[in-house]
């Protein structure tokens, strides 16, 4: 293809995934910042509310082999407008819990109500982005959803110093369904459907979404039949591995430091928030090693290389943190590990295109459904672990060999083999 002139219209497509993905973790993490003052309001304990962090990944996991069914079936125009505006609601609800048992209900479905979200993205991915700019774009939506995270910190700080934190969730939630009607109303679920995109540009897409020659044949998909596949398990395991790092910083971290370290609110909305911006800078510079050697001629490499580098940085950077007597220090080798951890993600999702095609929804939503039992028992393990042990040295060893086990994994996957064949 000739270089042109024009703006790629498919970038804008882009733009309204890393918005979501900049609002799925601002809504996230509120409940983490809150943390405080709805446990005062609600006379929660830190293993409570442990659950209440953790029963969000529960949702989340078990509906998303479902949700990216759907999106596969139904296309992501409609599924995500339709789950954007169902989690927003219980975003919204939050601020209307009463008690424990009210707050794990909302929480729960606003975790399944989420769940679609990143099967969606991955399938508007493989109808938009060709495959060598896969590894990119994915980079720049989870950078979009770490600096959500990020930038939340000091801004729910604010909004619950100003208006109370049932009416912070009224806010994000009021923030999501303009985000769902934007999306409803500019999205089409294939290029070729978009008048906005000329016919150079479709043309472009369509020629470059796949490999040009595969033997797949399209069938109908159940659980069972990616439950077969050695590649559907590596990627679930690895995945599983990431996010048990990943999570302690969108749940526990904030409070961890703030306690550790005798911080106040707004200190450690500071410090947690700069292992956050690093984690986007990981998915970037992942996103973009993993293209650059796509582009070199070796498409296993492009995405083992990135994953398996990111899994190690993580390892060194949580047994490092064990070490360090200071904020600053503890916050550097945390950044060192999210980093890291972020790294894999670019070529995890990479992965689940690659493998999954027309079933790329289905592919990925079972891979974030394993990766977000590992949220889970992170989020429930780490009180825990520190009520028994009184530090969290065995938490973060642990991390570290998940890890080092999922560098050994990726060297076992093969993104060129369709689900079917391996």
């Amino acid at each position: 293809m000739k270089k042109t002139s024009y703006f790629p219209k498919r970038y804008l497509m882009v733009t309204g995934t890393f918005l979501l993905a900049l609002l799925l973790y601002v809504d996230r993490i509120c409940i983490s910042v809150a943390k405080e003052p709805i446990s005062e309001a609600l006379s929660l304990t830190d293993k409570q509310m442990g659950w209440v962090l953790a029963i969000f990944s529960l949702g989340y996991a078990f509906f998303q082999t479902p949700s990216g069914m759907l999106a596969d079936r139904l296309g992501p125009r409609k599924v995500l407008a339709s789950i954007v505006t169902i989690w927003s609601i219980f975003t919204a609800l939050t601020g209307y819990a009463w008690n424990f048992i009210s707050l794990l209900i909302v929480r729960f479905l606003f975790g399944a109500g989420e769940a679609g979200a990143f099967p969606g993205m991955t399938r508007a991915i493989y109808s938009w982005i060709p495959l060598k700019e896969r590894g990119l774009v994915t980079g720049i939506n989870f950078s979009g959803s770490r600096l959500g995270a990020a930038f939340a910190l000091p801004l729910v700080v604010w909004l619950i110093d100003s208006f109370g934190w049932r009416i912070s969730f009224l806010i994000m939630g009021i923030v999501g369904i303009l985000w769902a009607l934007a999306w409803y109303v500019l999205f089409r679920d294939n290029p070729e459907n978009h008048k906005a995109l000329s016919q150079e540009e479709k043309e472009f897409i369509i020629a470059n979404r796949q490999e040009k020659k595969t033997n797949v044949a399209k069938e109908s998909l159940n659980f069972g039949t990616l439950l077969k596949s050695k590649n559907m398990w590596y990627a679930m395991i690895q995945y599983f591995c990431s996010n048990f790092t990943f999570f302690f910083a969108l749940t526990w971290l904030f409070p961890h430091v703030k306690s550790e370290y005798n911080l106040n609110t707004l200190e450690a909305g500071f410090y947690t928030s700069i292992p956050l911006i690093f984690g986007a800078f990981g998915n970037w510079f992942s996103g973009a090693l993993g293209d650059y050697i796509f582009k070199k001629g070796d498409w296993k490499k492009s995405r083992v290389v990135p994953a398996a580098l990111g899994f190690a940085f993580a390892a060194i950077g949580l047994i490092g943190s064990i070490y360090m007597s200071s904020a600053v220090g503890a916050i550097v080798f945390l950044s060192i590990a999210i980093f890291g951890a972020d790294m894999t993600l670019p070529s995890s999702w990479a992965f689940c295109a690659d493998i999954g095609k027309e079933h790329s929804g289905a592919v990925s939503g079972t891979m974030n459904m394993a990766g977000n039992i590992g949220a889970f028992i992170t989020a429930l393990i780490f009180p825990y672990l520190l009520a028994w042990t009184g530090n969290t040295n065995l938490f973060f060893i642990l991390g570290a060999i998940l890890n080092v086990i999922a560098i050994f994994l990726w060297f076992k996957m093969k993104p060129n083999k369709h689900f079917s064949e391996y």
